[in-house]
């Protein structure tokens, strides 16, 4: 998508000219690749701007306003990455994609009032690009905004019980599995499994290269931060629609996450959930080898 660049800064203009319109609209700021300088945007990047509002029920019931600043393909709303706020999505004619987060006016109030969220200020601190600010509140916030954030290690609680969720989907997925459920066992082994996985990689990576050691959310650059072995492995750990791959893919996706668990466990002082992972490697590997029995009497 050559020239990008100059088209988003036309979208931003179009936007700034909107907002400017609309009483309900009294901040927009830019995050994301368009506002940081490590691992800027490319020709691929969208466009990342969030909108503070005093009513953005209206904003996210009739989203016929994207229409003020292009002309919209495509417009969905969803859920944002982080938080409980939702954003309108789009895509503009060409191809051009811009994420519009809706927050809350009464949330960045709260921020500045108390604490910014970890997930928000670690977007914060990578860049931002005020583009409106009605009333002062997004400097308001940007002056409480940490220059560095001290990341918070998982407590032995939340470390644990992302140990036995993954080890209870394990199970989950075979018993799917022996069900004939592939659909549902395969999205169980390369969507939530694979979540949990990409924590544990990402708390591993952290304590053993320290705190200010940058490893992206919910997997991003993933292949610049975990280990090699890591990576190597993960090749195989995605399987085809098909009972014996999901079956290879499963056992694969186990065969990461212990080792990367055990040492973090070591690493952090908490205490492996053994018993719990022995259980359910123990009835993964029963229901595997029914089925393999059932196989041989059957043939």
């Amino acid at each position: 998508m050559k020239g990008a660049d100059l088209i988003y800064e036309k979208l931003i203009e179009n936007f700034i000219n909107w907002a400017q319109t609309r009483k309900d609209v009294r901040s927009a700021v830019v995050i994301g690749s368009r506002a940081r300088t490590d691992h800027p945007a490319d020709e691929w990047s969208d466009l990342d701007i969030v909108i503070v509002s005093i009513n953005p029920e209206s904003l996210i019931l009739d989203t016929d306003w994207v229409k003020g600043i292009d002309n919209p393909w495509i417009v969905f709303i969803e859920s944002t990455a982080i938080g409980d706020d939702l954003e309108c999505r789009v895509l503009f004619e060409g191809g051009y994609d811009i994420d519009f987060a809706i927050i809350p006016y009464y949330k960045i109030e709260k921020m500045i009032e108390g604490e910014i969220p970890f997930e928000a200020a670690d977007i914060f601190c990578k860049g931002v690009r005020i583009l409106l600010d009605k009333d002062g509140i997004l400097s308001k916030l940007m002056m409480k905004t940490p220059t560095e954030i001290t990341y918070q290690y998982p407590s032995e609680r939340d470390f644990i019980n992302l140990v036995n969720d993954f080890w209870y989907h394990t199970v989950w997925t075979a018993k799917h599995l022996r069900r004939g459920e592939f659909f549902w066992a395969k999205s169980c082994c390369d969507g939530h499994l694979k979540g949990l996985l990409v924590k544990i990689i990402g708390w591993n990576v952290k304590i053993k290269r320290g705190p200010q050691y940058n490893i992206w959310h919910r997997g991003r650059f993933l292949e610049e931060w975990a280990e090699l072995w890591v990576l190597e492995k993960l090749k195989s750990a995605y399987s085809y629609y098909s009972e014996e791959d999901i079956w290879r893919a499963l056992f694969v996706t186990m065969d990461i996450f212990r080792p990367l668990a055990i040492e973090t466990s070591k690493l952090l002082g908490y205490q492996y959930p053994q018993f719990e992972d022995e259980k359910a490697t123990e009835l993964v590997n029963s229901f595997f080898n029914e089925k393999k029995l059932n196989l041989r009497e059957g043939s």
